[in-house]
């Protein structure tokens, strides 16, 4: 069984009023075995969208290369925009080494509770997936049952948003298309998204999640 443990700790710049959850990086940043374009940090996957869904949003001009100018840019906009990053997971043991989310076992959840009680300006948790088995928002619904704490929803509509209460303040939570390939699929199944690249034959699954994350950022 290889373990497959997170790589960074979590990132929290002063006066952060959103945390973006996820799970864990492909094993590869773990190991140290970075793929070429690849940035040493938080979802700094080349084969990841999340930094490029940003990038478009923003025009940041970001490098995706291997280089600590890449880390800082992303620090910086995290800073500027007061923008967490805190996977649940801390740890998972696997026994094909890939970045499945169904293919952690054994899985050891970071405190996210005690996070955002730490943190008290947070009022925004960014799901980079939802409720299917071993997603953000499934283990982030097995970490708060102890607690008593229900996730109450607001919206049911992709992205799903829900808010509890917990430290004294109000916590919404959305639930993203997942910035994977291997959320592809998915997109393209949905009502949304099959009108949109019907009215626009250039329309992309990129271009989906630019427009559904573009409101929450």
């Amino acid at each position: 069984m290889f373990l497959h443990k997170h790589p960074y700790p979590p990132y929290f710049p002063k006066g952060a009023t959103k945390m973006i959850v996820g799970t864990l990086p492909p094993p590869r940043f773990s190991t140290g075995d970075l793929k070429p374009g690849d940035v040493n940090f938080c979802y700094g996957s080349i084969d990841g969208q999340l930094w490029p869904i940003l990038d478009r949003l923003f025009g940041l001009g970001l490098k995706f290369e291997t280089t600590a100018a890449a880390i800082e840019q992303r620090q910086t906009f995290l800073k500027e925009r007061g923008i967490a990053i805190c996977d649940i997971v801390h740890a998972a043991k696997r026994e094909k080494i890939d970045a499945s989310d169904l293919g952690m076992q054994q899985v050891q959840l970071r405190p996210l509770l005690d996070y955002l009680e730490q943190y008290s300006a947070i009022d925004t948790l960014l799901f980079t997936g939802g409720n299917s088995k071993n997603g953000p928002e499934y283990f982030f619904r097995r970490l708060v049952k102890p607690s008593g704490i229900k996730l109450e929803i607001i919206s049911d509509e992709v992205p799903r948003i829900h808010q509890f209460q917990w430290a004294g303040r109000t916590i919404r939570t959305v639930s993203l298309t997942a910035p994977s390939g291997a959320a592809n699929r998915a997109v393209g199944s949905l009502d949304l998204y099959k009108q949109r690249k019907a009215q626009d034959p250039t329309y992309n699954t990129l271009d989906f999640r630019i427009d559904q994350y573009r409101p929450f950022f």
